[in-house]
């Protein structure tokens, strides 16, 4: 007993001395953020959500966006506005909570390179006509796992490695700002550029119920250098199919019909259900049609343009 007691002593100082892992300056960044995300998730469950209190996470946000900025010491992007954070808010209720954690620089022209924010004459106002985040790949590792389960069970999550997790397109739902689903409705020839180690690109539509009729945007996305790269921005000319757009339509008549004739009486509920949904289908067609079909329309191939010179200015070539 009195020898591992002495043994204990003589050991004690050396565990001691013992270095310890040393924190990173992501480390300290994920510390300060979730800190902020807890502040503001007690004072919101105490309604304490006043104008003081969004001042305040604004402040925190401008913090982050700080040590971020030092973190990934990014050049300006010549186009593009200096560089903000990309999480829109820390306050857990608000949509857009859990965006990825990065820089992000809007370009400072809309796609008809209209000022930003100038009202259009059908009422909309110019946004910006692309995006690029950045962030580091430890941080983007680090998200990823943090995303593991982030939607409710049953609908599936971003897998938890980076090659697979670039063609699912949930990551970029989750990853920027948006209150639609993106849509991945084919992949594009992407040239990798000589300082990356991987990339991916695909042509691009956004849906809040059924696949839209064109691709009116392209995403890319690389690793490279030790930071990873998302830049997305809209297209012009959009990519459409005509024949596509038919076979859907073609199911919705036969959907329309058939609702039309149950409710007549004219067939039963049992024929009416063995049709099975008649809307559904034609999405499921349109899509396998416009993922075969579309890389034969020439807007595709200025489609892929447009993406590979987005990626270059993202990544510096």
């Amino acid at each position: 007993m009195h020898f591992i007691f002495r043994l204990a002593l003589v050991l004690s100082p050396i565990l001691l001395l013992s270095p310890a892992r040393a924190v990173s300056p992501e480390d300290r960044y994920i510390a300060a953020r979730d800190a902020a995300i807890a502040k503001f998730a007690k004072l919101s469950n105490d309604n304490k959500i006043n104008e003081a209190v969004d001042k305040a996470e604004a402040a925190a946000r401008d913090e982050l966006k700080g040590q971020l900025t030092a973190i990934l010491s990014q050049p300006a992007r010549p186009g593009f506005a200096p560089a903000q954070l990309n999480l829109d808010t820390l306050y857990k209720g608000d949509m857009g909570f859990g965006m990825l954690d990065g820089l992000r620089f809007d370009a400072d022209k809309g796609r008809d390179g209209g000022k930003i924010g100038e009202k259009r004459a059908d009422g909309s106002f110019v946004e910006p006509k692309a995006h690029i985040i950045v962030t580091s790949e430890a941080l983007f590792t680090r998200w990823l796992h943090e995303h593991k389960t982030w939607w409710d069970k049953g609908s599936k999550n971003v897998p938890q490695q980076i090659e697979p997790a670039l063609k699912f397109e949930g990551l970029y739902t989750q990853a920027i700002s948006t209150d639609a689903a993106v849509i991945n409705f084919n992949e594009l020839p992407i040239v990798k550029p000589a300082s990356a180690t991987l990339t991916y690109g695909f042509l691009a539509g956004r849906t809040q119920d059924t696949t839209p009729e064109a691709a009116d945007e392209v995403f890319v996305a690389a690793l490279a250098g030790g930071k990873f790269y998302i830049a997305y921005g809209e297209i012009e000319p959009v990519v459409k199919v005509p024949a596509c757009t038919a076979i859907r339509t073609d199911y919705n008549k036969k959907a329309d019909e058939a609702a039309e004739k149950l409710e007549r009486k004219q067939i039963t509920r049992k024929a009416y259900d063995k049709l099975g949904d008649l809307r559904q289908q034609g999405d499921d067609a349109f899509k396998r049609c416009f993922v075969q079909h579309a890389p034969e329309q020439p807007a595709f191939a200025e489609a892929a343009k447009q993406a590979q010179a987005l990626l270059e200015t993202a990544i510096g070539r």
